[in-house]
Order: structure tokens, then sequence, then C-alpha cells
């Protein structure tokens, strides 16, 4: 075990271990949304929170964690975060009711932003920089492996358990990533002490987390009023301004001996800036498409979660098997033209899925459009993370890192808010043409009912299982018409969805788009090539200590 501790690949190892289970809580969820609107007696809105509630948490504090990793050792963070990670997990699972759920959400939100800026810079620290493109092609793979497996892990949890187990499945990773955390990664240490900038934290925190707000709930608030004088927008541009407050902060302290957050001579590297923009639009295009995806799988086709997750597999396959492979050739031939052929892949993939999903869609209609989302995803991850951080000293890894995850986490609240206020406000219309039309079918004095509910339906979230209107029959009413009742409800829901879903999943396709055009700005950089943000040799910082 002495021989293991601090070799690089048994590093990679633990770290990419912890680092799969903060993504595999932001996918997992997914599956069961049906699954916890029915046990919960949940709405959409509610299920979006449990989402978010995790993926806020996560975008506001992971800077911030990404810098106690430099005050206080990547090694100490990544087994706190660990921790409290596992036991926010085992309380998710016991939750009583969904407000419940979502404070320990946020909770569990909060151990993976403490974990999950550890694991570049560890990655930074211990490999060279001509070793690092394998190095993050696994690292790459296990990110994109729990960003779509989730959904198979979870289906099966959910067909054979319930909704519960998705947040149990945690406990014996946990055990195992925090045990091995301290037999096998060394105490690495940044080769020079750091002081944590408070009035940094507190801006950026309060700037990140009234912006998030205000897209995670500007649907439910018709973007007007909240409460009072306070609406969504005036929370939005609160947070705007405390972002700028924040920006002009860190551009003084730069010039002062004070250490900032967030060191600005990361941005010297091109790549590294282009790829924090790059990797908001990747969490915006997979998160935007895999949310009303999964919901479609099982509530608008009728598969099981176990059936769904099964479905998506075949991408997750692809993926993993490609990863490693591309991460080496990233170093060899640069990540640009892997990371534009990746992502246009992806989009692709899923546009073709768009496009062959209908209500009556079997399983193998997806199996070709899948393979290509899942070939693209595999170029991806390791060239991406590769080119943003292939120029970054390992004095700066942890607020590199930081920053990094912060953009990826902001992109996939967006997505998620986004895409759920898009799909929530098309329902309305969708489902309410489609119950229009077919309520032609039935007596006049169910009409008017039948359509009304539907609406109301889609306006507060219930979107299938107990929330759907044919679900709710009035007592007493003739078995005949409750019989043509529940068949028409069942094709407007699936056929309204369908229509809904196109129209939603647009949006996260034409932003992957953008993130393909965004890459005709990478520069290319041969392995060995010297940082370019490099301080003069004479006020060169040490390398990582390894205790």
């Amino acid at each position: 075990m002495r021989k293991l501790r601090g070799n690089p690949w048994a590093v990679l190892t633990v770290v990419s271990l912890g680092f799969f289970m903060t993504l595999l809580d932001l996918t997992i969820v997914n599956i069961a949304i049906p699954n916890m609107i029915t046990k919960l007696h949940a709405s959409l809105d509610d299920v979006l929170w449990v989402l978010n509630a995790y993926a806020l948490v996560l975008a506001v504090l992971v800077i911030t964690a990404g810098r106690l990793g430099d005050l206080f050792g990547p090694r100490t963070m990544f087994a706190a975060g660990v921790a409290l990670f596992t036991v926010a997990s085992a309380a998710c699972g016991f939750a009583p009711g969904p407000g419940w759920l979502i404070a320990f959400r946020a909770v569990q939100g909060l151990g993976a932003a403490m974990l999950m800026p550890q694991t570049l810079a560890m990655i930074t620290m211990v490999f060279p920089a001509d070793r690092r493109g394998a190095a993050f092609g696994v690292w790459g793979a296990v990110a994109g492996a729990a960003t779509i497996a989730g959904p198979t892990l979870g289906g099966l949890l959910v067909t054979a358990f319930d909704w519960r187990w998705i947040f149990f499945v945690n406990l014996p990773i946990g055990v195992i990533v925090l045990a091995a955390a301290f037999m096998l990664i060394p105490d690495l240490r940044p080769g020079r002490s750091h002081r944590l900038d408070i009035r940094g934290v507190t801006l950026a925190s309060l700037a990140l987390l009234a912006i998030c707000y205000a897209l995670v709930e500007g649907q439910r608030y018709n973007w007007g009023k909240i409460s009072g004088f306070i609406s969504i927008p005036l929370v939005g541009a609160v947070g705007v301004v405390l972002l700028a407050l924040f920006i002009v902060d860190q551009a003084v302290r730069q010039r002062g001996e004070n250490e900032p957050l967030i060191p600005f001579e990361l941005f010297r590297s091109r790549n590294y800036t282009l790829m924090n923009w790059v990797s908001c639009t990747l969490s915006i295009g997979m998160l935007g498409i895999f949310l009303p995806l999964t919901i479609y799988l099982q509530s608008a086709l009728g598969y099981s979660a176990l059936k769904a997750g099964l479905t998506l597999m075949p991408a997750s396959l692809v993926m993993i098997f490609l990863a490693p492979g591309v991460g080496k050739l990233t170093d060899k031939i640069g990540g640009k033209y892997i990371l534009m052929s990746g992502l246009s892949l992806f989009a692709i993939g899923m546009g073709w899925v768009v496009l062959v999903a209908d209500p009556h869609s079997a399983w193998y209609d997806f199996l070709a459009p899948l393979i290509v989302a899942g070939i693209g995803m595999g170029g991806t991850f390791a060239p991406l993370t590769t080119t943003a951080m292939r120029e970054i000293q390992p004095r700066l890894a942890g607020a590199a890192s930081g920053v990094l995850n912060t953009t990826r986490q902001v992109g996939s609240v967006i997505g998620t808010a986004a895409v759920g206020a898009l799909l929530q406000n098309r329902l309305v219309a969708s489902l309410t043409s489609e119950a229009t039309t077919r309520a032609a079918a039935l007596p006049p004095s169910a009409r008017g009912p039948f359509v009304n509910g539907f609406r109301q339906a889609a306006s507060s979230g219930l979107i299938g299982g107990s929330g759907s209107p044919a679900a709710k029959l009035p007592p007493g009413t003739p078995p005949s018409l409750a019989a043509e009742l529940q068949r028409l409800g069942a094709e407007v829901f699936s056929i309204g969805y369908v229509h809904a879903m196109r129209w939603t999943m647009l949006m996260p396709i034409i932003v992957l788009g953008l993130a393909v055009l965004s890459c005709f700005g990478i520069r290319r950089v041969t392995a060995g090539r010297p940082p370019a943000a490099a301080p003069p040799a004479a006020e060169a910082k040490p390398e990582p200590e390894f205790r």
C-alpha cells in the first residue's frame, strides 16, 4: 500500500471515484422524477428544486472550496467533502417530504462543492504536463459516465426499490473513497501559504445565489413579483450588481498584497478563458437535453425507470470506451479539432433523438442516435479539461479548478432552470391544444372540465402520474365515460408532451452549436510548453510538496 501512496494513477482512481459520486447525483435524480412526483405528492417545481438546490450550492461555493483547498491542502478538503456528502446522502434517503429533501440536497451540494475542485487540482499536481491529457481522459470518462450512467443506475434502483435508493447507493462508495483518500493520496501542498479572501467569498457567493435563484424561480413567479416590492427582475439585478462589485474588488486586490479569490493571471491563458465558456455551454446543453428526455421516456412512452435507463445506456458505454484514448490523442495533437468534433457529434446525435421521438417510439429507435451522441461525448470531456488546465501552474491549480467547476455548475443551473421553465411553458400550450382537439369526442358536459384539467395541471407543474387530470375522475363517473377519459387523457399527454419536448430541446442543441463555433478560438499548445502565466524565474514559486 505504501508503494501506491502518491502514485499518480492511484491518486487519479480515488479522486475520480469521488468525482463520480458528485456528478452522478446531478443526473440520477432525473430518472426518479415521476416516482418522486407520485410518492412524495410533489409538483414539477418541487422536483426541479431537488435538482437545483444541489446544483445551486455547488455553483455558489465551489470557487471558495477550491481556494480552501489551496489553504488547507486539497486532500483535507477532499476528505471532508466526501464525509459530508455521504452523511447528507443518507439524510436525503430518509427525507419525509419535498421540503426536507430539498434542504438535505443543499447540504449534499456543500459536500460536493468541497471535494469537486480538489480533483482537478490534485491531478494537475501529481501528473506532469505531457501526461495530463491521458489523466484528464480518464477523469473525463468518469465525468461523462456519471452524467449518462445516472439514469441507468437510477432506473435500476427505482424499479427494484424506490427513489430513496438513488441516495443510499452513495453510502458504500463514500466510505470506500474516504478510507482510500488517506491511504493512497499524499498530503499535497501548493508550495506556498495562502490567505482566504473573505470579502471576495461573500460578494461572489451572494451574487451567484441571487442570479441563480432568479433563473430557477423566474417561471414560478411569472418573471414578476415575489412578495411586496421584491421581484424576480430585482433579485437578478442585485445579483448582477454584486457580481460587478466582486469583479472590481478582485481587480483592486490583484495589485495589492492581499491575495484575491480569483487570480486574474489565470485568464492570461486564452485557452483557459475560452474553456470556461465552453464548459458552461456544454452543461447547459447536457442538462437541458437529458431532463426532458428522461421524463419523456417514462411519462410519455410509459417505460419503467429501468427500461428508460437502459435505453440511454449505449451513449454511456461508447463514451467510457472512447474517452481515455481521446485523452492520450489530445496530448499528441491538441484538443481543438477533437473537441469541435465531439461537441458537433453530441449535438447531431441528440438532434436525431428529437427527430425520431414520437408517442409510439420503441427503444431501438434511439440506439443509433445515442451511439452518435456517445461518440461525441467521448470526444468532449478530456480535450476540454486538458485544453483548460495544460497551461495552469500547480500553485494556481485550486483556484483554476474552482473557477472551471463553477462555470460548469452555473451552466447546469441555467440549463435546468431554463429548460424547466420552457418545458412547463410549452406544456401549457401543447396540452391545452391537444385536449381541446380531443374533447370534441366527449359529451358536452365533460369537455370543459377535461380541457381545464390539463391546462391547470400543466400550469402547476403536475406532468404525469397522480398529477394527470385523467387520473382524477369525479365520483359517479359512468364506466364507459371513465374509460374514454383515460384513453383520451393518455393520448393528450403523450402527444402534447412530445410537441413540447421538441421545442424545448431545440434550445440546448442551439447552445451546443455555439460551443462548437467558440472552439475556433483555441490556440495550439504543444506538450511541454511552459505555462503562459508563469512568473519570472527569480520569483518562481516552489512546486507542490508531498507529505
